[in-house]
């Protein structure tokens, strides 16, 4: 996961210095345990900055507003999600494609129950504030369709165009997503029963073209 993180693309600046890089480290991690204790609305930028233990020009200076920051946290999270998916592939033989769906839903799972702000903002800002244009969806599956090329696209029967595969995961993903909200709805640790169901439907879409 080389270059520039995706968490600086739509910075006001970009930092430069390991002492600013770790200022924005504190800034994103303080968001996060806002957001788990008091949800998006009472997010504030003061909040954050009382919280990083920053003066709040320093918010600020990295963020125009609060849904910025939680932007920039979301973008966080998919690379760290990214991380951890490729570092589970990596231990997949080729071909495994359920094995290799398995890791993407577990290591989703593993983060929506432990890393802080997660279960609020994964990978984009909370609804209705994402709005029916919010792509994170998109980009989630993007990242996915990079990451299990290996797997996907040579586990077919016709190795799959890069544009099937990307419709492929991103069908996967939207519904994925939907049931994966319903199964998190008042569980905290989500519903065992919906979770291994959404299991169920995307091994059964995925052996359509993948067995």
């Amino acid at each position: 996961m080389g270059g520039v993180s995706h968490v600086h693309t739509n910075l006001r600046r970009v930092p430069v210095q390991q002492r600013s890089a770790e200022r924005l480290a504190r800034i994103l991690d303080a968001g996060a345990g806002i957001l788990d204790e008091t949800g998006y609305e009472q997010l504030s930028t003061r909040a954050v900055a009382d919280r990083a233990g920053v003066p709040i020009g320093s918010v600020y200076r990295f963020f125009p507003n609060k849904r910025a920051l939680v932007d920039a946290l979301a973008a966080r999270n998919l690379d760290v999600y990214a991380e951890r998916v490729a570092a589970r592939l990596a231990g997949i033989p080729g071909r495994e494609w359920r094995a290799a769906i398995d890791a993407v839903l577990d290591e989703y799972l593993a983060m929506k129950r432990s890393v802080p702000g997660f279960a609020l903002v994964d990978f984009g800002p909370p609804a209705p504030v994402a709005g029916p244009l919010d792509e994170s969806n998109q980009r989630v599956a993007g990242r996915l369709a990079e990451l299990l090329a290996g797997h996907l696209g040579e586990g077919a029967e016709g190795v799959l165009s890069d544009a099937d595969l990307s419709r492929t995961v991103l069908v996967c993903v939207q519904a994925a997503d939907a049931l994966l909200q319903l199964a998190f709805r008042g569980a905290p640790s989500g519903d065992a029963d919906l979770i291994a169901e959404t299991r169920v439907m995307l091994q059964a879409y995925l052996a359509r073209v993948l067995a």
